[in-house]
């Protein structure tokens, strides 16, 4: 059992160590102001009723009430009062601003993480788990702050505040009332987590699977239309909502019985502590406002406890939210994967590369062997499935062999797609080269063919970009990733179907400008297409992972080849 319970928490560790590292003095800061706004609240209320009391008593007589102080206490009440508002605000402010600091950063580690090889091709083949990390699993994340950690420290501040002020009593007195919250609270807290943890965790499972559900049936209605299930997908998602609506009846039972345990626990406390006062005043030890000050005292003592109710409830979505990202909190930057030296004249070199993903059984490349020397230009070709993009992954770094050696020349990846973010023109050309000015970004703009229409556009440069893009159509979109290829000084280019869905003028134009700025450049080209595989020197014929045939310009087998492809 302990061996289980030290392996789970260092599985935890990192996404906990992650989210309160990144702000601790703020985190810190705030729990102390949480608590010094409960210690506040307490003492306001006792020294008021003691006040009160104390004057009621003072005034029965008219020499006791000239020789009663009343500014002290009163000035005790305002400070109290204006100490209770100030720290409340404060702590409103730091305890918040610290947790979105935090799971900024942390956002951001997740992100460096997921750029290490073998993440992100794992991730696009499941972006809606990417999508939930991001958003659903970072913020259950502020609830282990904000929820447990805070409430629990003031909480803890209220029992030892209501242990010295009893205590000032009686030692037993202030001992028992401190013992006697940490039980209560601490267990009905135990209790409540122990109880909602599985709920929470399949809570937060089955709002991923109606998140899925939903976006696969309103993305996907034509598509399951024509295939006769779309009835079928609308009975999978109300299934899964019912069974959410469940959990939640259940999940706000718990809720409910929580409330009423701190409830009864704060009425019993009450009691025990009427107890207390009645046997101190008989024994003449305590008088009439010190009485009305501990019955305050203890009426307050178990609200700090009942907020850790909330935290309790999320307890379990909070661990599995910290169990999936824990793998991905790791310290620093993700270093990429290492690479043995590559000799002088060589741009690739592939010694023996094998490749498998997680959920297949068979290898994505196997053995595979390849030589790319530097200044020339090797075509891979084969039908769709025999690895060409995922060979590209493999140089490009995204995807780690389990086998062999790879060497490259730092490289440029020109991708299917044009990956353009909601941004200006000038930071999605900056992403290829933060250091570039805007000289420099005219200068490649110009050679991708694209620098007269930015500048018929009003703002130029800093035109705004919908998202993915939207703006710019699709041969203007594949320039711009054009220009950003040529921004990159580096001597080899991979390039996986460059002019792929692109009209046949527009892709000739690119494929010249490629041609003539990609002069002395090496290239490794995935394609389909004879227009792209006809700039090549070398053509490989990619089967099954395994390169089946290598034919060079001029050959009868290169001709071939270069026939037997799409012609646009």
């Amino acid at each position: 059992m302990a061996r289980k319970a030290a392996a789970a928490i260092s599985t935890l560790l990192p996404a906990v160590r992650a989210t309160l590292g990144g702000s601790s003095r703020r985190m810190m800061l705030g729990a102390a102001l949480a608590t010094l706004t409960v210690l506040a609240g307490m003492g306001l209320l006792g020294l008021s009723g003691w006040f009160i009391a104390a004057t009621a008593i003072a005034g029965l007589q008219f020499a006791s009430a000239l020789a009663f102080d009343v500014f002290a206490p009163s000035a005790g009440i305002r400070l109290l009062a204006l100490g209770r508002t100030v720290a409340r605000y404060g702590e409103r402010i730091v305890t918040h601003d610290a947790t979105l600091a935090a799971l900024a950063q942390l956002r951001e580690r997740i992100f460096r993480s997921w750029a290490g090889g073998g993440n992100i091709q794992d991730l696009l083949r499941r972006p809606a788990r990417a999508l939930f990390r991001l958003t659903v699993d970072l913020d259950a994340l502020e609830s282990f702050y904000l929820r447990l950690l805070v409430p629990a420290g003031a909480a803890l501040g209220a029992a030892i505040f209501g242990t010295v002020v009893l205590g000032t009593e009686a030692p037993w007195f202030g001992i028992s009332l401190g013992v006697w919250l940490l039980l209560v609270g601490v267990a009905v807290a135990v209790e409540v987590i122990r109880r909602s943890r599985q709920l929470a965790a399949r809570h937060a499972l089955f709002t991923e699977r109606l998140r899925a559900q939903t976006v696969d049936l309103v993305s996907g209605q034509t598509e399951l239309v024509m295939a006769g299930r779309l009835a079928g997908q609308c009975d999978a998602l109300q299934r899964t909502d019912r069974r959410l609506a469940r959990i939640d009846r259940l999940l706000h039972g718990l809720d409910m019985s929580a409330g009423a345990a701190y409830g009864i626990a704060g009425s019993l406390t009450l009691a025990l502590v009427l107890l207390g006062v009645g046997v101190l005043t008989d024994q003449g030890r305590l008088g009439t406002p010190g009485a009305a000050l501990a019955l305050l005292i203890a009426l307050t003592a178990m609200e700090p406890f009942a907020a850790l109710r909330r935290g309790a409830l999320e307890a379990g979505r909070t661990w599995l939210a910290a169990r999936r990202l824990s793998p991905y909190c790791g310290d620093g930057d993700v270093a990429p994967p290492p690479r043995a030296s590559l000799e002088a004249g060589y741009a690739i070199s592939l010694q023996q590369v094998s490749v498998r993903y997680p959920d297949s059984p068979v290898d994505a490349l196997r053995s595979l062997s390849l030589v790319l020397m530097s200044g020339e230009r090797i075509a891979i070709v084969g039908s769709s499935g025999a690895g060409k993009s995922t060979l590209m992954a493999v140089i490009a770094g995204e995807l780690i062999p389990h086998e062999g050696v790879i060497r490259s020349q730092p490289h440029a990846w020109l991708s299917q797609r044009a990956d353009l973010f909601q941004d200006s023109l000038r930071d999605n050309l900056l992403l290829a080269n933060p250091e570039a000015t805007d000289a420099s970004l005219w200068q490649a703009l110009e050679a991708a063919g694209l620098a007269s229409e930015i500048r018929a556009l009003q703002a130029g440069l800093d035109t705004r970009l919908g998202e993915g893009g939207l703006g710019l159509s699709g041969g203007q979109s594949r320039r711009l990733a054009l220009a950003r290829l040529l921004l990159q000084p580096h001597p080899l280019w991979l390039l996986d179907e460059p002019t792929e869905g692109l009209d046949a003028a527009t892709a000739m134009d690119v494929l010249a400008r490629l041609d003539s700025l990609g002069a002395g450049r090496a290239w490794l080209m995935a394609t389909h297409l004879q227009r792209e595989a006809a700039l090549a020197d070398r053509l490989l014929v990619l089967r099954s992972g395994r390169i089946e045939a290598e034919f060079s310009r001029g050959s009868t087998g290169f001709e071939a080849s270069l026939a037997a492809l799409r012609r646009d």
